[in-house]
């Protein structure tokens, strides 16, 4: 598992980001303060603080380096 924090402070990059990650069969979760919720999940996402840094847990081994180079615009340095 890889975590990494991720910043989706509008509509547009939030429907991109599902749309991204909803290619691959991995799990991934959004965790905010005390709740966790399925990264692909657009309710879920917008039922967040959009407007902090969200961490992202990613359950993947074989193509975490694909995940991370499509996830690269989301991703807070």
């Amino acid at each position: 598992m890889k975590t990494v924090q991720i910043s989706l402070n509008s509509i547009d990059k939030v429907k991109s980001f599902v749309n991204e990650i909803t290619k691959y069969d991995n799990d991934f979760d959004l965790v905010s303060e005390r709740y966790v919720i399925d990264a692909k999940s657009i309710m879920g996402i917008f039922s967040l603080d959009l407007s902090k840094p969200i961490d992202l847990n990613i359950h993947a081994d074989g193509e975490l380096d694909d995940i991370l180079a499509a996830l690269e615009p989301y991703i807070i340095k």
